[in-house]
């Protein structure tokens, strides 16, 4: 099965320039192909993971992936798919936000296998040293006024307004595509659905730039669908914000979390999108969804591998392990670690560490909301103790309740959880 062939089987095709000449190219060479990922956060978050896995896709297919990181264009801004301008970053802020993107593609993509490893660029490499005449003479000089007006990035902000700028953005990509088409003869990029205006349009350029030449460039472009979710909710926001790639931002355990609540009706497009079980295995996933619902299994499998790709083994394990025991009630097990991944949202009050009368610490706590109302809860059977059920008035917090002699778990009813932080 060719490369494309397995990207149309997956629905991860949204448009091509010229498909038929393009799987001929890809099935012919050994293609060099680009994405870009703009700096215009401190960490990249899911909804760049399909563009950088569609990247391992072409690499593991004999190709050869370059991850160009905007320095230069993310202090412009991009306009597609924004209804309002930007705010821009100082040149410090962007290159620090690049400087942490590039060790995160660093871990997703393969920059050490042989002929077809995977590279990073920086734009900021040629777009700095470009002076505004070398712009327009050279790049501006290419694009209609009429032309650029009718991409969609662009239209679809002229009622709203739109400044020279993020208008300009279009012909800065466009000189991505032209840079390394010359320096690395690269022939492909890829993208988001919103490129396909700024894609196209570098297309356009290194045909311009080719016009003295014989011979057309053969040069294409490939965009993967917006991923919409069946709830109709934004793919990777929750009600904590953004999922980011990043462990300090966002856990694996709530990295995991995220993956495993995957509604049953978007959990099999999200396995084709995003990772690389093979199609009989996927086929048996899709049966245990129909037959067996309720066992989440295909939900499993997309956590433990999205979890696996973006951080590692030993963190999809720790990731179950904390799901297994927040699921059992068994909480002993957990380590330190454990309980500050897995209930980092969680209301935490911090004390002495002392022996404290349960009653004290639960009104202490804001857990209840007076003395009369802890002993009616430790009385009726809700107040827990790292798992176990708590009904004696007298009992006092001490030593064995602290897991790792740092934390105590309380559970009040079914589940709402506090953290108790012996300092």
């Amino acid at each position: 099965m060719d490369i494309l062939h397995d990207l149309e089987e997956r629905g991860l095709v949204q448009q091509t320039t010229d498909r038929e000449a393009l799987r001929t190219h890809l099935n012919e060479n050994q293609v060099t192909l680009y994405c870009g990922f703009d700096p215009t956060g401190d960490s990249l978050h899911i909804g760049h993971l399909l563009p950088i896995i569609m990247l391992k896709r072409f690499q593991r297919a004999g190709h050869k992936p370059i991850a160009l990181i905007g320095g230069g264009t993310g202090m412009i801004g991009d306009p597609s798919g924004r209804s309002s301008e930007r705010s821009l970053n100082e040149a410090s802020v962007v290159l620090r936000y690049s400087e942490n993107i590039k060790q995160q593609l660093g871990r997703l993509l393969n920059f050490d296998s042989g002929t077809n490893a995977a590279r990073a660029r920086n734009n900021h490499d040629w777009l700095s040293n470009m002076t505004i005449i070398d712009f327009l003479r050279d790049a501006g000089k290419h694009f209609g006024i009429n032309y650029m007006l009718g991409k969609e990035s662009v239209s679809a902000r002229i009622e709203e307004g739109i400044s020279y700028t993020e208008f300009s953005y279009m012909i800065l990509q466009s000189l991505d595509y032209l840079k390394l088409y010359q320096e690395e003869n690269c022939s492909l990029q890829i993208g988001g659905s919103d490129q396909w205006g700024n894609i196209t349009a570098g297309m356009e350029l290194i045909r311009r730039s080719r016009e003295s030449e014989e011979e057309d460039a053969d040069v294409f472009g490939l965009t993967v669908p917006l991923i919409t979710k069946a709830d109709g909710s934004k793919f990777g926001k929750t009600a904590g914000g953004a999922i980011w790639l990043d462990p300090q931002k966002t856990t694996p355990y709530e990295f995991y979390q995220f993956w495993i609540n995957t509604d049953d009706r978007d959990v099999m497009k999200f396995l084709h999108y995003f990772t690389f079980v093979e199609q009989d295995e996927l086929d048996e996933l899709q049966k245990e969804l129909d037959n067996r619902p309720e066992q989440r299994l295909a939900q499993k499998r997309l956590a433990e591998e999205m979890t696996i790709m973006v951080h590692s083994d030993e963190d999809m394990h720790q990731a179950q392990k904390i799901t297994d025991s927040l699921f059992s009630g068994n909480l002993k097990d957990l380590s330190v670690d454990d309980i500050q991944q897995g209930f980092k949202d969680v209301p935490t009050y911090d004390m002495a560490k002392e022996d404290i009368g349960l009653i004290d610490l639960l009104v202490n706590a804001s857990i209840a909301s007076s003395k009369r109302q802890a002993r009616e809860d430790i009385q009726n059977g809700a107040i827990y103790i790292n798992g176990e059920r708590r009904q004696d008035l007298q009992y006092v917090v001490g030593d064995s309740d602290r897991i790792g002699g740092q934390f105590s778990i309380i559970r009040r009813g079914k589940k709402k959880y506090f953290l108790v932080h012996f300092i």
